[in-house]
């Protein structure tokens, strides 16, 4: 029997395989940042019985903006939305996580509201982010004061709750491609000299507080983490991430989370860099965290099978290929050809690439037989 296809326990939930939905930011919310009805039938569509999906990215706050476009649960009139896309998931049998994030520097002040996006230092970068000009570069940013981060982290907390109170079944902290909690993490962008910079012990802080606050709402067994260990996303960067990432999983060990979600590093954003590279940060990763780990970044139906098969992994996430595939799971298990994903329709648009991809089977997608 496929190990892929085989139950796992992943915290409270018992799931019926390991393919995973991973977080993939499609920016078709409504304009007040509440899901729309089009995002309702892209996450029903994607539902299988025991299986798992992660949310995108979805704004804490109204100054964590990123993208236009992207959700929010920041405001207690996104919860109906959120509410109408966890009965769908619900009513397939499946189980839905939300990825909380904050933007952090990869942001710009019509987004923001005015204030510079905040960083825990100021590094320079480039890089462009969606406005409602279109694409541009993200606004210069400022190093955010320590008596800020409590608020910050309350962002995060209030969000759990609404997460919560609005259905969904756990959070995951998004943690990785170079965005706020990221960039605490990592040398290369966290400069400081407090109690949140420095040492790996202060640089991992922020992370730790973070999850602290997800996990009083929702308790461990329903909080996941997201990192990206070498990640090139954000232009972010450490000067010894091997070591950086295995304390940071040493010290989440303590919470005994649902899972720790792993960005392999042969993948930036939605580039694979090396088709050929075999996956080395879910493999050096789980030598220091003890529990379920996802792993997520350029895996197709064998390298899946592979990498759980070796015990690297618990469970595999994809992203592109569930964008064209809305029966993935039925697909890989029973080696069927998959559609071919369209890049252009994945930041932005209409239906057209994002719900009117087809099933394999004319009716309706029901789980993995």
């Amino acid at each position: 029997m496929s190990k892929l296809f085989s139950p796992f326990q992943l915290g409270r939930y018992t799931l019926q395989h390991r393919v995973v939905h991973a977080p993939t930011t499609r920016l078709r919310a409504n304009p007040d940042d509440s899901p729309s009805d089009l995002m309702v039938e892209y996450y029903s569509q994607r539902a299988s019985a025991g299986g798992l999906i992660i949310t995108e990215s979805t704004h804490v706050s109204y100054d964590s903006r990123g993208y236009l476009g992207a959700p929010g649960i920041y405001e207690d009139s996104h919860m109906p939305g959120w509410r109408k896309i966890a009965d769908a998931v619900h009513a397939k049998g499946g189980v839905l996580f939300m990825q909380l994030g904050h933007d952090g520097r990869q942001s710009h002040v019509d987004l923001t509201g005015g204030p510079l996006p905040i960083a825990p230092s100021v590094v320079p970068f480039e890089t462009n982010v969606l406005t409602q000009d279109g694409w541009v570069p993200a606004s210069p940013h400022r190093a955010v004061d320590v008596d800020e981060i409590d608020m910050v982290i309350e962002y995060y907390r209030n969000a759990a709750i609404r997460a919560k109170a609005a259905g969904l079944d756990g959070v995951e902290l998004h943690s990785a491609n170079g965005y706020l909690a990221d960039t605490f993490l990592q040398d290369g962008t966290n400069k400081r000299t407090d109690a949140y910079g420095g040492t790996r012990e202060k640089r991992t802080r922020f992370l730790l507080e973070v999850v602290e606050a997800l996990v009083s709402v929702w308790g461990a067994d329903r909080v996941g983490v997201r990192l990206s260990p070498s990640g090139q996303w954000g232009s972010i960067f450490d000067s010894d991430p091997e070591a950086t990432f295995s304390y940071a999983a040493q010290q989440l060990n303590k919470f005994g989370l649902a899972y720790l979600h792993i960005i392999e590093p042969r993948v930036k954003g939605v580039e694979t860099l090396d088709e050929h590279q075999l996956p080395v940060a879910s493999e050096f990763m789980r030598q220091s965290f003890s529990g379920p780990i996802i792993s997520a970044g350029g895996f197709n139906g064998d390298g899946a099978e592979a990498i759980v098969a070796k015990g690297d992994a618990d469970l595999v996430a994809f992203g592109r290929f569930f964008a064209s595939n809305p029966d993935l799971p039925y697909r890989l298990q029973h080696r069927l050809p998959l559609n071919e994903y369209d890049r252009e329709a994945f930041w932005g648009g209409t239906h057209v690439g994002y719900t009117d991809y087809p099933v394999y089977q004319a009716s309706d997608f029901a789980g993995v037989a």
